[in-house]
């Protein structure tokens, strides 16, 4: 089979704050055939992300090209100038971001935005290409097909932004795709939905693949090839098949090992059982009033909910369902409209600006999209430095010890501490995220999709160093997320929602046997690690009528 893309001997350089020249990608070489779909994965800061970028012929900030080709259909993207680059970008190659937040203008409709590079490149009239846009949100399984590309980002889910980001990528007709952790932000049930149409649409086209991920179980199922990347360096290449039954690089295993589940055991102390936060009847939302004083969007309905000191609440649901909502309410970032809260045996304030300096430090929020939480303007040092000083008054070189241990106890080199976010990867900036948040010192840390942007080696690492702070600090943790796998390793009692509301609450013991039919549709929506699953997968079609997507 013809080659579409070759990239041979690849070399990318970063300048550091020093000036010296580092190697982050040392002479990769490999081969996409028309039409195939090759994963790249590997830890957080493998270069899978800066090898897919050089298809483009892009590199980050204080990066370059120093070595190598990258052809495409036999063109040279390393030696084209930046004009050439930009004829391609589109139309013969396109890119479906990690964060579809950070990919959307907030001011424009999502309908002009994903028909966009149609104008640019003058492809198709305008009403041609808003026919074909609907086309393919039907085919991504987006609700309202017909409708949704009238309304802004912020009117949208994260998960719901993500696949219109893909249908943005898609309309051009390119002729490969690369996809940077594109299902990262979606609950499994949509995820299934998203792959399918993802592997349709490419088959279809004809459209090859670059697929990069640190999700095993997502990549067996949409995957040819597999190819295992370390420090820059390619570790090992095989069949999906191959790699995930016959691994012989001991890395390739170590991946492979820490996507197993990990049994909870007995590892987490408990350190106390009082109630530490009590919600009763929760309602919270967006919109204008109504008559009955009530927002016109309720995203939670009448929620009820406890975390014991020492103890851990897993929320989980599909995008929308309203999870990361009712973490906002209880963190204060929106006011609840009924109900009410009870922290450490007092009144909760509905928003941060009514709670207490020791009721902010002592409950913390991690945001599930790291790109826009962190000031892209301040270092490192800045971000963490900075509630170091508000919550404990720290300054000179107390300060700078303390924002030592934090990278130490997140696992990132100290010598980050100078550099500004989109200088790190995806996974670095979430554990800054996290550091930032242990920073204050809190008593409840409300993780919202923590994990998701984690390699599994270093999402299995946190987990593990959550339970370790949690027995040193007793830390008590809220985590709302859409990995099972994460909920089931580190929670003591799971919430599911649907629909705004609390469906059902369950152990980690209870898993398999869940009561409420979508509880049943979401735990067997889960991918394993058999690259036949998906396509062998057969779900009840009345859950799907009931809870699915149309």
């Amino acid at each position: 089979m013809e080659n579409l893309v070759e990239i041979r001997d690849l070399k990318v350089e970063a300048t550091t704050d020093s000036g010296r020249c580092v190697d982050i990608i040392k002479g990769v070489s490999l081969d996409i055939a028309a039409g195939e779909i090759v994963a790249l994965i590997g830890e957080s800061g493998s270069g899978k992300t800066t090898i897919a970028l050089t298809l483009m012929g892009y590199t980050r900030s204080r990066c370059r090209i120093s070595g190598g080709s990258v052809r495409i259909a036999g063109k040279d993207m390393v030696t084209f100038s930046e004009r050439e680059r930009a004829g391609i970008r589109g139309t013969k190659v396109a890119y479906v971001p990690q964060s579809a937040a950070a990919a959307f203008n907030p001011t424009k409709r999502i309908i002009d935005q994903v028909i966009e590079v149609t104008r640019i490149h003058e492809l198709m009239p305008v009403e041609q290409a808003k026919e074909k846009a609907i086309e393919l949100f039907r085919a991504l399984s987006l609700p309202d097909p017909d409708t949704i590309g009238k309304r802004y980002p912020h009117q949208v889910s994260g998960g719901q932004l993500q696949r219109l980001s893909a249908a943005m990528a898609l309309i051009g007709a390119p002729k490969l795709v690369i996809f940077d952790e594109p299902t990262t932000a979606l609950d499994v049930t949509t995820q299934i939905e998203v792959l399918r149409a993802f592997k349709s649409v490419m088959k279809a086209g004809g459209i090859s693949g670059v697929y990069v991920s640190h999700d095993l179980a997502v990549v067996a199922q949409i995957a040819d090839r597999i190819v295992v990347l370390r420090n820059g360096e390619v570790q090992e290449v095989g069949t999906t098949t191959d790699i995930l039954s016959r691994a012989r690089h001991p890395y390739t295993r170590q991946l492979l090992a820490a996507f197993e589940p990990r049994p909870r055991g007995d590892e987490i102390v408990v350190t106390g059982r009082e109630v530490l936060l009590e919600v009763n009847g929760l309602v919270a939302g967006y919109g204008p009033l109504q008559a009955d004083q009530l927002p016109l969007i309720r995203a939670v309905k009448d929620v009820s909910l406890t975390v014991r000191k020492g103890r851990n609440l897993g929320i989980i649901g599909e995008s929308g369902c309203g999870k990361s909502t009712l973490a906002r309410t209880i963190a204060g970032i929106l006011p609840p409209s009924t109900g009410n809260m009870i922290f450490e045996n007092r009144k909760l304030a509905g928003t941060v600006r009514q709670r207490s300096r020791d009721q902010l430090r002592e409950m913390q929020i991690v945001f599930q999209y790291a790109d826009t939480a962190l000031n892209p303007e301040k270092s490192i040092e800045e971000i963490l430095g900075r509630p170091l000083t508000f919550y404990h008054g720290m300054k000179g070189k107390k300060r700078d010890t303390r924002i030592e241990q934090l990278l130490d106890m997140v696992h990132l080199p100290r010598s980050l501490r100078h550099r500004r976010p989109q200088e790190l990867s995806g996974g670095q900036k979430q554990r800054v995220n996290f550091a930032r948040a242990l920073a204050a010192e809190p008593k409840l840390i409300i993780c919202d999709e923590i994990t998701s942007a984690l390699d599994t080696v270093v999402a299995a690492a946190i987990i593990d160093l959550l339970k370790e702070l949690q027995r040193d600090l007793s830390l008590s943790y809220i985590f709302i997320s859409h990995d099972l796998s994460v909920v089931e390793a580190i929670c003591d009692e799971i919430v599911v929602m649907y629909g705004g509301r609390k469906v059902e609450e369950i152990t980690p013991a209870d898993l398999k046997a869940p009561q409420h039919p979508y509880s049943k549709l979401l735990f067997s929506s889960v991918p394993k690690l058999d690259p036949q699953w998906l396509d062998s997968l057969k779900l009840d079609p009345e859950l799907i009528r009931t809870y699915g997507h149309g």
